[in-house]
């Protein structure tokens, strides 16, 4: 696990606003001296620039709980690309800026547990996870969700099964969408071009998996790699060999490469590992879905007062409200988040069913 920080920058003060207000008030004294007035107000507005403020007046977030924010991240795949690590960085910078100037720094973790770990210890003050681990930290580091992530629209996403071996799992033929990608068991519809409405399908497939059949689960701690489909495997009676991957792109190759018949991974994993495997997207087929599950978000540490968590907020709001960030955005280019949203306590509660429901399962 690694560290990445981020150049520092100057902590703006939270007394510029009162500095602005004394000016004012100064300003309202007749002194009999024009040119003291002048001078007092020159002297006010040098005093608001040394301390952080703003050029059009609005003073730096008010943080004062901690002396810096880590940002606790999962690289997708086993470690971080030097790619992931710059767009995780300019993501820091991003929010630093958004802050006023606060410290931001960014830790990538090898699992999603590390993460969770990194708040229980005050090493995180901030983690980027799915729903679980948003549970998770909730639970375990008495976190508070702040914000969910929007993408193509939707705050909402599944969990996909696909498979090398469609003669098996697809009870239908297996057909393609305009890109290529193939999907079996009424998921796509050849016809009219769409993905069914998000949640369970391909059940009766599902529930021909033999016991003891290996699967190529992403990790422990992953909502679409493992809690969400295992939870699905649970209801139906269907015992498997679990094996985790590590990372969603990994199950992916996995089953891709022959290792495994079966595997999950969130919707559309596929496209990920397609520049260095064109024929991914025909060699493994979508056979089910479970689901919906709330999208992931952001969960702050309990060392931020009520107050502080409003400003984080609105700090990630101001880059991210719009739901229309693409290539080039950081947020975008860390996650593929076109947006974000204020948390839905009772959109995660479906989560937090799953989880508690869990139990000791995932070995955590």
């Amino acid at each position: 696990m690694r560290l990445n920080t981020t150049s520092a920058f100057a902590l703006a003060s939270v007394l510029t606003l009162s500095l602005a207000a004394c000016a004012g008030d100064e300003g309202d004294i007749d002194t009999g001296d024009d040119d003291a007035e002048d001078q007092t107000e020159e002297d006010a507005a040098g005093e608001g620039a040394e301390n952080g403020e703003e050029a059009d007046g609005e003073a730096g977030a008010e943080i004062e709980s901690v002396d810096s924010i880590t940002i606790g991240l999962v690289p997708a795949t086993d470690s971080a690309t030097q790619a992931e690590e710059e767009n995780a960085d300019a993501l820091a910078d991003q929010l630093s800026e958004s802050l006023g100037g606060f410290d931001v720094d960014i830790f990538f973790a090898d699992s999603y547990l590390g993460v969770i770990q990194g708040m229980q210890s005050g090493d995180v003050q901030l983690v980027m996870s799915g729903p679980i681990g948003m549970i998770q930290a909730e639970d375990e580091a008495e976190g508070t969700p702040i914000l969910q992530s929007i993408r193509y629209g939707a705050d909402t996403y599944v969990t996909q099964w696909f498979t090398n071996d469609p003669d098996t799992y697809c009870e239908d033929e297996p057909v393609a969408d305009e890109d290529g990608y193939m999907f079996c068991n009424g998921i796509y519809d050849e016809e009219s071009g769409e993905l069914a409405d998000y949640g369970p399908m391909g059940e009766d497939s599902l529930a021909q998996i033999e016991d003891g059949t290996p699967v190529a689960f992403v990790e422990e701690g992953s909502a679409s790699g493992f809690y969400f489909p295992q939870t699905q495997l649970n209801e139906l009676g269907v015992e498997v060999d679990a094996q985790f991957a590590g990372g969603h792109d990994d199950a992916v190759l996995n089953v891709y490469n022959g290792e495994f018949e079966i595997g999950t991974s969130f919707d559309d994993a596929r496209t990920n590992v397609v520049d260095d495997n064109p024929d991914v997207g025909e060699e493994l087929v979508v056979f089910a879905w479970a689901g919906p599950i709330p999208n992931d978000g952001i969960v702050a540490s309990n060392e931020f007062t009520d107050e502080e968590l409003q400003t984080l907020e609105d700090a990630w709001l101001s880059f991210a409200e719009s739901g229309d960030l693409d290539e080039g955005d950081p947020l975008y280019d860390v996650y593929e988040i076109n947006g974000l949203t204020p948390a839905d306590d009772e959109a995660l509660d479906v989560a937090r069913e799953v989880y508690n429901d869990f139990g000791d399962e995932a070995g955590e």
